[in-house]
Protein backbone atom coordinates (compact mmCIF):
# COMPACT_ATOMS: atom_id res chain seq x y z
CA UNK A 1 0.00 0.00 0.00
CA UNK A 2 1.10 3.15 -0.79
CA UNK A 3 2.18 5.77 1.75
CA UNK A 4 2.38 9.11 -0.05
CA UNK A 5 -0.58 9.42 -2.73
CA UNK A 6 -0.13 12.65 -5.18
CA UNK A 7 -3.11 14.04 -7.54
CA UNK A 8 -2.95 16.04 -10.60
CA UNK A 9 -6.09 17.20 -11.92
CA UNK A 10 -8.19 18.90 -14.55
CA UNK A 11 -10.39 21.80 -13.49
CA UNK A 12 -14.03 20.69 -13.41
CA UNK A 13 -12.84 16.96 -12.98
CA UNK A 14 -13.36 16.79 -9.21
CA UNK A 15 -9.96 15.76 -8.41
CA UNK A 16 -9.93 17.47 -5.05
CA UNK A 17 -13.19 16.10 -3.38
CA UNK A 18 -11.92 12.77 -4.99
CA UNK A 19 -8.34 12.96 -2.95
CA UNK A 20 -10.09 14.37 -0.05
CA UNK A 21 -12.58 11.48 0.33
CA UNK A 22 -10.27 8.73 -0.46
CA UNK A 23 -7.72 10.61 2.12
CA UNK A 24 -10.24 10.55 5.12
CA UNK A 25 -10.99 6.31 3.58
CA UNK A 26 -7.74 5.53 4.24
CA UNK A 27 -6.89 7.45 7.39
CA UNK A 28 -4.86 9.74 5.67
CA UNK A 29 -3.47 13.63 6.15
CA UNK A 30 -5.03 15.30 3.28
CA UNK A 31 -3.19 18.23 1.85
CA UNK A 32 -4.55 21.02 -0.75
CA UNK A 33 -4.87 25.11 0.49
CA UNK A 34 -2.99 23.72 4.07
CA UNK A 35 0.21 24.22 1.76
CA UNK A 36 -0.58 27.64 1.19
CA UNK A 37 -0.82 28.51 4.65
CA UNK A 38 2.72 26.00 5.74
CA UNK A 39 4.07 27.90 2.46
CA UNK A 40 3.18 31.84 4.00
CA UNK A 41 5.24 30.99 7.30
CA UNK A 42 8.23 29.80 4.93
CA UNK A 43 8.27 32.44 3.08
CA UNK A 44 7.34 35.30 4.93
CA UNK A 45 4.42 35.93 1.96
CA UNK A 46 0.86 36.51 2.85
CA UNK A 47 -1.56 33.83 2.03
CA UNK A 48 -3.70 35.47 -0.06
CA UNK A 49 -0.65 36.54 -1.96
CA UNK A 50 0.27 33.31 -2.42
CA UNK A 51 -2.68 31.78 -3.22
CA UNK A 52 -2.93 34.87 -5.88
CA UNK A 53 0.57 34.00 -7.33
CA UNK A 54 -0.20 30.32 -7.42
CA UNK A 55 -0.78 29.13 -11.46
CA UNK A 56 -0.66 32.78 -12.53
CA UNK A 57 2.74 33.86 -12.68
CA UNK A 58 5.00 31.85 -14.15
CA UNK A 59 8.94 32.57 -14.03
CA UNK A 60 11.47 29.30 -13.67
CA UNK A 61 13.94 31.87 -13.83
CA UNK A 62 16.15 29.52 -11.42
CA UNK A 63 15.47 27.07 -13.34
CA UNK A 64 16.96 28.42 -16.62
CA UNK A 65 19.41 30.16 -14.71
CA UNK A 66 21.07 26.76 -13.99
CA UNK A 67 21.19 25.79 -17.62
CA UNK A 68 18.27 22.91 -17.39
CA UNK A 69 19.21 21.15 -14.04
CA UNK A 70 15.56 20.08 -12.96
CA UNK A 71 14.49 22.70 -10.52
CA UNK A 72 12.38 20.60 -8.02
CA UNK A 73 16.39 19.22 -7.81
CA UNK A 74 18.11 21.89 -6.91
CA UNK A 75 19.51 23.51 -4.10
CA UNK A 76 15.95 25.99 -4.16
CA UNK A 77 13.80 25.27 -0.51
CA UNK A 78 17.14 23.61 1.02
CA UNK A 79 19.54 25.69 3.40
CA UNK A 80 21.29 27.31 0.45
CA UNK A 81 18.68 29.26 -0.93
CA UNK A 82 20.89 30.94 -3.79
CA UNK A 83 19.73 34.48 -3.27
CA UNK A 84 15.80 33.71 -2.35
CA UNK A 85 14.88 37.12 -1.20
CA UNK A 86 16.42 37.96 -4.84
CA UNK A 87 14.28 35.69 -6.32
CA UNK A 88 11.15 36.48 -8.57
CA UNK A 89 8.14 35.93 -6.39
CA UNK A 90 6.80 33.36 -8.54
CA UNK A 91 9.88 31.39 -7.78
CA UNK A 92 9.69 32.11 -4.44
CA UNK A 93 6.59 30.59 -3.97
CA UNK A 94 7.42 27.79 -5.84
CA UNK A 95 10.18 26.95 -3.56
CA UNK A 96 8.70 27.71 -0.50
CA UNK A 97 5.80 25.23 -1.43
CA UNK A 98 8.02 22.85 -2.54
CA UNK A 99 9.67 22.81 0.86
CA UNK A 100 6.48 21.84 2.11
CA UNK A 101 5.62 19.45 0.14
CA UNK A 102 9.14 17.56 0.56
CA UNK A 103 8.41 18.05 4.54
CA UNK A 104 4.93 16.36 4.48
CA UNK A 105 6.28 12.63 3.87
CA UNK A 106 7.26 11.90 7.55
CA UNK A 107 3.14 10.00 7.21
CA UNK A 108 1.12 8.97 5.12
CA UNK A 109 -0.89 11.44 3.00
CA UNK A 110 -2.38 12.92 -0.14
CA UNK A 111 -1.40 15.69 -1.82
CA UNK A 112 -3.18 17.75 -4.79
CA UNK A 113 -1.36 19.80 -7.25
CA UNK A 114 1.71 22.13 -7.29
CA UNK A 115 3.69 19.82 -8.89
CA UNK A 116 4.35 17.69 -5.95
CA UNK A 117 4.22 14.61 -7.87
CA UNK A 118 7.64 15.82 -10.38
CA UNK A 119 8.66 17.31 -6.80
CA UNK A 120 8.65 13.75 -5.29
CA UNK A 121 9.08 12.04 -8.38
CA UNK A 122 12.61 13.74 -8.17
CA UNK A 123 13.67 13.45 -4.60
CA UNK A 124 16.23 11.68 -3.00
CA UNK A 125 13.98 11.43 0.26
CA UNK A 126 11.48 9.44 -1.48
CA UNK A 127 11.63 5.90 -2.43
CA UNK A 128 9.58 4.63 -5.31
CA UNK A 129 7.75 2.22 -4.12
CA UNK A 130 6.18 4.44 -1.33
CA UNK A 131 4.60 7.01 -4.09
CA UNK A 132 2.04 6.89 -6.25
CA UNK A 133 0.94 10.14 -8.71
CA UNK A 134 -2.20 10.32 -10.13
CA UNK A 135 -3.85 12.46 -12.68
CA UNK A 136 -7.49 12.62 -12.91
CA UNK A 137 -9.38 14.60 -15.83
CA UNK A 138 -12.72 14.32 -17.12
CA UNK A 139 -15.16 15.01 -20.52
CA UNK A 140 -15.16 18.57 -21.41
CA UNK A 141 -19.02 18.41 -20.90
CA UNK A 142 -18.94 17.21 -17.36
CA UNK A 143 -15.80 19.58 -16.46
CA UNK A 144 -18.32 22.48 -17.51
CA UNK A 145 -21.12 21.26 -15.75
CA UNK A 146 -19.33 21.03 -12.24
CA UNK A 147 -17.72 24.34 -12.89
CA UNK A 148 -20.99 26.20 -13.71
CA UNK A 149 -22.89 24.77 -10.68
CA UNK A 150 -19.97 25.74 -8.55
CA UNK A 151 -19.66 29.46 -9.73
CA UNK A 152 -22.98 29.58 -10.54
CA UNK A 153 -22.21 31.22 -13.79
CA UNK A 154 -23.53 30.16 -17.58
CA UNK A 155 -22.16 27.30 -19.62
CA UNK A 156 -20.21 30.13 -21.96
CA UNK A 157 -18.33 31.38 -18.90
CA UNK A 158 -17.99 27.71 -17.19
CA UNK A 159 -16.24 26.67 -20.73
CA UNK A 160 -13.71 29.77 -20.93
CA UNK A 161 -12.77 29.21 -17.12
CA UNK A 162 -12.23 25.63 -17.43
CA UNK A 163 -9.96 26.08 -20.52
CA UNK A 164 -8.09 29.08 -19.06
CA UNK A 165 -7.73 27.60 -15.25
CA UNK A 166 -6.21 24.28 -17.61
CA UNK A 167 -4.30 26.23 -19.58
CA UNK A 168 -2.31 28.00 -16.22
CA UNK A 169 -1.80 25.06 -14.52
CA UNK A 170 -0.14 23.45 -17.66
CA UNK A 171 2.17 26.78 -18.02
CA UNK A 172 2.88 26.26 -14.02
CA UNK A 173 4.00 22.89 -14.36
CA UNK A 174 5.27 22.90 -17.30
CA UNK A 175 7.69 26.06 -16.37
CA UNK A 176 9.24 24.33 -12.98
CA UNK A 177 9.14 21.36 -14.21
CA UNK A 178 11.11 19.35 -16.44
CA UNK A 179 7.81 17.54 -17.85
CA UNK A 180 4.30 18.39 -19.45
CA UNK A 181 1.37 18.29 -17.20
CA UNK A 182 -0.86 15.82 -18.20
CA UNK A 183 1.18 13.40 -20.40
CA UNK A 184 0.51 9.95 -19.22
CA UNK A 185 4.34 8.51 -18.59
CA UNK A 186 4.48 11.05 -15.85
CA UNK A 187 1.96 9.37 -13.82
CA UNK A 188 1.45 6.13 -12.25
CA UNK A 189 -2.57 5.90 -13.29
CA UNK A 190 -4.54 8.51 -14.87
CA UNK A 191 -8.35 8.33 -14.04
CA UNK A 192 -11.64 9.67 -16.41
CA UNK A 193 -13.70 10.59 -13.13
CA UNK A 194 -16.97 10.69 -16.48
CA UNK A 195 -16.46 7.38 -16.23
CA UNK A 196 -17.67 6.29 -12.93
CA UNK A 197 -18.61 9.55 -11.67
CA UNK A 198 -17.40 10.82 -8.70
CA UNK A 199 -18.80 8.61 -6.20
CA UNK A 200 -17.21 5.56 -7.77
CA UNK A 201 -14.36 6.55 -8.62
CA UNK A 202 -13.49 7.33 -5.02
CA UNK A 203 -14.65 3.94 -4.22
CA UNK A 204 -12.72 2.59 -7.06
CA UNK A 205 -9.44 4.39 -6.19
CA UNK A 206 -9.60 3.65 -2.88
CA UNK A 207 -9.17 0.24 -3.47
CA UNK A 208 -6.44 0.82 -6.41
CA UNK A 209 -4.58 2.28 -3.70
CA UNK A 210 -5.07 -0.65 -0.76
CA UNK A 211 -3.29 -3.02 -3.60
CA UNK A 212 -1.06 -0.81 -5.03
Amino acid sequence: MRKIITISREFGSGGRAIGMHVAEKLGYAFYDREIIDMAAKESGLSPDFIAKTEQNLSSGWLYNLLLGTSYAGTTAGSGQQLGQANLPLADQVFNAERKIILGLTDKPCVIVGRCADYILRTSDTVQSEELLNIFIYANIEDKVKAIMERLNVDEKVAKKTVIQVDKRRANHYNTFTEDTWGDRKNYDLLINSSTLGIDQTIEMLTEFIKKA
